[in-house]
């Protein structure tokens, strides 16, 4: 049977043919679905771990008492991962454990373009990268096999256009494999120096064996052509090749690490001109030009954003299909916060006050476009704590006084407590605020540890925020409702005057949550009281838009929040019915 699939639905489609238990992950765009699909699955036990170093420490667990598991990121949340994840290479499995990590070339949703891969050969773990949605089923199936066979964990490597892709599917049933037997092994499993280095030895050993199987072990195709081209490629890259030069000679790889070196050689003997088609790092090329294996690749094109076709296809020198040619004329359309977005009352207070606002990853990153302008520092996801402290040190007190970090509920649980914590054992002078929008926004309404909801939206314990910030030793708590704007700026104005670490919480939920009524009777402009004054238009909100006639609320777009209502100086703006 066929089935029309994502790359992330088909992952998961994977997962549960092969027999998968455990699914642990964090939510990050691109791989969001894989877990919202394998939660479907009424056999698999799916969660929403606080973060992916959790997620991961999950999925080993469930590995080492026998069962298959699986754990899911994307690229920047393998960062967080990574200290588990290098050690379980050492010790290795016992259930079939995979790392699916999708990579984000061209940054449609993330805050670098880093390439996966490299974890791969810095870890010693041998890794698999699908080119569609079949080879996603097909390869996370052999990924869990491999895992066994080869005592250790493997990473699966999507990219945003094969996660977010559809393609046909040939689908099957599933196939548990019985759980394999627990049995106490401390030299295996207990990572102490003295049996890591005995554990260094079988890894370096696994490595070797793999790196001689996968030369014979058909991961890998080749498609004939002319001899005057051979190009080696994987994953979506392979999709380009076949688009631009499908006259080349084509070896695709399906395992990126380790490569299949000697095969490579082989294919490289057939062909007169050798070029490496891969998006970001030169990972196959350095390796193929360390081996003596002569090629091309990053010279012919950039290790930023994405590929095409019709770049390829200029860059090798081939005519330009009609059909590759971009479409001339389409509007931009840059991120905004959606109308009614309880985060837009916050920034546009702290834009009021002038303050030096440090930001954090989630829909809230969007505080620091036009109009609200309000965000001055974005790194990494909990970070937002850590640079507040961090200022406070270089320019005393007196700034920290004008200088607040903002970070998202779910953020916060994920990675914000750690430097909360740090903040008032190191006695900090710090202002958090804590955008509580009752989800994890950005990523597409997942449910976290303060939403009052698991995977499958069963009630769950929800953690008070209040009372893990008053527990970690935060004394001056405030709450309040951002679209309160003379509220929320007095409480922010108290909060910076405390002498110690203070915590703000904005709380108003998602605008787009199903349990947040929208107003059948959006706000009107009284076109008479309006003196064009813009007021309005400096909370960036897109269902209010303005032309020579002067204000308009599109009523398709408005949610009826009313923050424009309390906003407009003339009283112009008027609560649906009421004009």
């Amino acid at each position: 049977m066929k089935e029309l699939l994502l790359g992330n639905q088909a992952v998961a489609r994977g997962a549960w043919q092969a027999g998968v238990s455990v699914v642990a992950s964090y939510p990050g765009t691109p791989s969001t679905e894989i877990t919202e699909a394998i939660a479907l699955f009424p056999e698999v036990r799916a969660q929403w771990a606080t973060n992916e170093k959790v997620s991961l420490e999950v999925a080993f667990g469930a590995s080492l008492a026998g069962a298959r598991s699986m754990v899911c990121m994307k690229h920047v949340g393998l960062n967080v991962a990574a200290d588990p994840l290098f050690t379980a290479s050492y010790t290795g499995v016992n259930g079939g454990l995979v790392v699916v990590v999708a990579d984000d070339p061209g940054m449609h949703s993330s805050q670098n373009e880093q390439d996966s891969r490299d974890y791969a050969r810095a870890a010693h773990l041998p890794m698999l990268e699908p080119s569609d949605s079949q080879e996603c089923l097909d390869f996370t199936r052999y990924a869990f096999a491999l895992s066994e066979a080869y005592d250790t964990p493997v990473l699966l490597r999507l990219t945003t256009r094969v996660a977010h892709s559809q393609s046909l599917v040939e689908v099957g049933e599933r196939e548990m494999p019985p759980l394999k037997e627990y049995k106490k092994d401390v030299a295996k499993n207990v990572m102490m120096p003295a049996m890591a280095k005995g554990r260094h030895v079988a890894l370096e050993a696994r490595m070797e064996r793999l790196s001689r199987d996968v030369n014979e072990g058909g991961c890998f195709t080749i498609q004939d052509g002319s001899e005057e081209l051979g190009i080696v490629t994987s994953g979506i890259a392979y999709q380009y090749v076949m688009e631009a030069v499908p006259d080349a000679k084509v070896m695709k790889l399906g395992m990126v690490y380790p490569l299949p070196l000697e095969a490579i050689r082989n294919f490289a003997a057939q062909v007169k001109r050798l070029v490496v088609v891969e998006e970001l790092e030169p990972f196959i090329q350095n390796q193929l030009l360390a081996a003596g294996i002569p090629c091309e690749g990053k010279e012919l094109w950039s290790i930023q954003g994405e590929y095409t076709a019709r770049g390829i296809a200029k860059a090798l020198g081939r005519e330009v299909a009609e059909g590759m040619a971009p479409q001339e004329g389409l509007p931009g359309r840059p991120p905004v916060m959606c109308p009614g977005c309880p985060h837009r009352g916050t920034f546009y207070v702290l834009h009021k006050m002038g303050l030096t606002v440090l930001g954090d990853i989630g829909c809230y990153t969007l505080g620091a476009a036009a109009p609200l302008s309000s965000i001055d520092a974005c790194l990494c996801m909990g970070a937002s704590i850590g640079m507040a402290m961090g200022m406070e040190k270089a320019r005393g007190r007196d700034y920290s006084r004008k200088t607040i970090s903002v970070i998202g509920d779910s953020t916060f649980l994920h990675s914000g407590m750690t430097g909360l914590v740090d903040a008032v054992y190191n006695g900090g002078h710090i202002t958090v605020g804590i955008l509580d929008n009752s989800i994890t926004g950005m990523t597409g309404h997942q449910e976290n540890p303060a939403s009052g909801k698991d995977i499958y939206g069963n009630p769950a314990p929800a953690v008070s925020l209040e009372e893990v910030c008053a527990s970690l030793g935060v004394q001056d708590i405030h709450v309040v409702d951002p679209f309160d704007l003379k509220a929320a700026e007095k409480e922010v104005r108290a909060a910076l005057d405390y002498d110690g670490v203070s915590v703000v919480i904005f709380r108003r939920p998602c605008a787009l949550l199903k349990e947040v009524l929208r107003n059948p009777k959006p706000p009107v402009v009284i076109t008479d009281a309006c003196v064009k004054c813009g007021m309005c238009m400096r909370i960036g909100c897109p269902a209010i838009t303005r032309d020579a006639d002067g204000m308009h609320i599109d009523a398709t777009l408005c949610t009826g929040c009313g923050l424009c209502v309390g906003l407009c100086p003339s009283k112009a703006i008027a609560e649906g019915g009421k004009a």
